[in-house]
């Protein structure tokens, strides 16, 4: 039979009815008689569920999907099953309100079906004995950051044996409710991520060290992890604890308040002895802070990593000792990064970009070996909806934000899937998104084959985070843009994009003008920015200096031929220019400002592609140079930018 024939999409009734509001919990549970310990569990749901068997967690985490395109997961639950009597008890979260960068909102819901044996033995249903959960706050939680979304508040004073099939009477379980959803419903095409090794808290005191409140305490994980937290500690007074987590330890806290976001989710404990963990939100941190309003005593906090059950493989080159060390550190980093989707940012975004993802996938091509962790990512990329021919900021979300620059990687980073995986029925199952994104950059293509800066309410024209390349700061809610001169940067990736897309059409046996196009766009970049006195490309050609990112793109784009490729690549590798020179409209000289760290990898790749050995030993060193010193601070991961920690105003 098909997997969910019988099943039927549910919430729990308020007032008898499907009124579901954004931020809240509902509870479902299922009284199961089992001749065999077998139990196999098919579920998705809107926005996250966690699901308990006989009072133990067995499956969590809702595929990150758009409603219409849902994912479900297929879990074997045998091994926490028994002959007899069992309860299956699945609590759902109902975000409700899209973020910026990691959800897209549907309809509350749940919808799943169990069998044992290979035969269908139960389905959610109006049948289905529910509630809405007597613990956790509902609506009006802060959010954490505008890009990941809400935090929480949990009462312990609530809880009950709910997962047992044991509700209090304070908070009975009554028929469910029909949604009225209808989706077509496809299997997650990547593994679930897993519950891995806990790290333990190690209290932090001493001079310096100063907490929020007068009991509170720090707590050291030993280095960044990404996870779900553990406390467990006695209450005499049940009084509220806040909990908040970072990546450092500054002004002698962890800091809660960052620029208007708010690190820190609240826990309302019993008296006496408690024990938490919550399964839906996975906190990126190495450093936990408990700041309780009264008394707390033998606490115990850790971390139970989240991981996606991927291999590493070993190198297969040989390293110094500083590049093992680098390379380790990024291996790791790249782990915590890999959950649902490839993420930016475990602390504070947990997003998937285009840009950041063609870096990852990359990099896990060779620290992995394997591409149905990129695959799954480009299909969720691809399914965005965008009326306007470009891609969203992030997936999966609804919010009109774009960064239409990042719709280009999009192309870049599906040719290397290509070229890593051989896998052509993939690539032409999206080659229509690629060709539609494609098409409305050439279709902007003006008189003077040029491509200017794409305007429009909620067009972030972001380049990279170097001044005079990240948008001005001019987002969401701004039209940028509007007359705005052609730069070097957008024109040059339409033109790599075109030669990218020129591969995939070659493999796929499809005949274009993509590659006529490209050194079209190649020759015009070459007349437009280069300056033969200084013999580099200039941002733009009436104003802006020149900087490595925009002559680096100019090189992959095919705009300087013969003996003038290799004299562009020389300057890439002069690194005597400070970054702030940038801001300087008056500054002149021949030596261009650096590239930052998301973004070198472009200028590395245009220094391999004109001589490799050449240029070999200049890579490697500049890599030791920009990510050894991140390595002392004993964080155990790298960073996105070169200042670490007080970037981004501290965040």
């Amino acid at each position: 039979m098909n997997t969910f024939e019988k099943a039927e999409w549910i919430w729990a009734a308020r007032n008898g009815e499907y009124s579901p509001a954004a931020d809240e919990y509902a509870e479902f549970v299922e009284e199961l008689q089992l001749s065999s310990p077998s139990l196999l569990l098919n579920i998705s749901a809107d926005s996250n569920y966690a699901a308990y068997l006989n009072g133990y967690l067995v499956a969590f985490g809702q595929y990150a999907d758009y409603p219409y395109d849902k994912v479900y997961d297929e879990i074997d639950i045998s091994r926490w099953a028994r002959v007899g009597k069992n309860v299956l008890a699945v609590r759902v979260w109902y975000y409700g309100i899209d973020s910026a960068s990691t959800y897209y909102p549907g309809k509350a819901g749940v919808i799943y079906s169990l069998f044992s044996e290979g035969a269908h033995i139960r389905s959610s249903g109006e049948a289905t004995p529910s509630r809405y959960s007597p613990t956790y706050r509902h609506h009006g939680v802060k959010n954490i950051t505008w890009q990941l979304g809400l935090s929480f508040v949990y009462d312990a004073n609530g809880a009950d044996a709910w997962c047992l099939g044991e509700a209090d009477e304070r908070a009975p379980f009554a028929p469910s409710v029909l949604t009225g959803y209808k989706a077509s419903l496809r299997p997650r095409t990547c593994r679930r991520p897993e519950l891995g090794e806990t790290a333990l808290g190690r209290e932090v005191s001493g001079e310096g060290i100063k907490p929020h409140s007068p009991n509170g305490k720090i707590y050291d994980l030993g280095r960044e992890h990404v996870g779900f937290i553990t406390l467990k500690f006695n209450s005499p007074d049940g009084k509220p604890v806040e909990v908040a987590f970072g990546e450092h330890i500054a002004d002698g806290r962890v800091r809660r308040d960052v620029g208007g976001r708010y690190f820190a989710f609240t826990y309302i404990p019993t008296k006496g002895e408690n024990c938490y963990m919550n399964p839906f939100r996975r906190f990126g941190c190495r450093y936990i802070e408990l700041i309780p309003e009264g008394e707390i005593e033998n606490a115990e906090v850790s971390l139970i990593s989240v991981d996606y059950p991927v291999e590493e493989l070993a190198p297969d080159f040989d390293m110094t000792a500083a590049e093992r060390k680098i390379y380790d550190a990024c291996v790791y980093t790249l782990r915590c990064c890999m959950h649902e989707h490839y993420e930016d940012c475990p602390w504070r975004e947990q997003a998937l970009y285009t840009m950041d993802s063609r870096n990852q996938m990359l990099a896990g091509y060779y620290a992995f070996g394997e591409t149905v962790f990129p695959r799954a990512n480009l299909e969720l990329i691809a399914a965005d909806n965008r009326p306007d021919g470009f891609l969203s900021i992030c997936y999966p979300i609804k919010k009109e934000l774009a960064i239409p620059s990042f719709s280009l990687h999009f192309i870049i980073e599906s040719e290397e899937y290509l070229r890593y995986s051989g896998d052509k029925d993939f690539l032409a199952r999206i080659y229509p998104k690629l060709r539609s994104v494609l098409d409305t950059f050439i279709g902007k293509i003006g008189e003077d084959g040029l491509i200017r800066p794409i305007a429009g309410e909620g067009m972030w024209n972001f380049y990279e985070w170097q001044c005079g390349l990240n948008g001005e700061g001019k987002r969401t809610h701004q039209v940028f843009g509007e007359g705005e001169p052609a730069d070097i940067v957008l024109n040059s990736l339409v033109a790599i994009a075109l030669r990218r897309i020129a591969v995939i059409e070659k493999a796929l046996g499809i005949s274009t003008d993509s590659l006529a196009l490209a050194d079209a766009l190649a020759e015009r970049i070459h007349s437009h920015f280069f300056e033969q006195q200084r013999g580099v490309y200039r941002n733009r050609r009436e104003e802006q200096p020149a900087c490595k990112l925009g002559n680096a793109l100019a090189i992959l784009a095919g705009a300087p031929k013969g003996e003038l490729r290799r004299l562009v690549a020389d300057k890439l590798t002069d690194n005597s220019v400070p970054p702030d020179v940038l801001s300087d409209p008056d500054f002149v000289t021949d030596k261009l400002p650096p590239a930052t760290l998301s973004m070198q990898g472009f200028v590395y790749d245009a220094l391999i592609e004109v001589d490799k050995e050449k240029y070999r030993d200049y890579i490697l060193a500049d890599i030791e140079e920009n990510y050894l010193p991140m390595l002392e601070c004993g964080n155990g991961t790298v960073w996105e930018t070169v200042d670490g920690e007080r970037a981004f105003g501290n965040a």
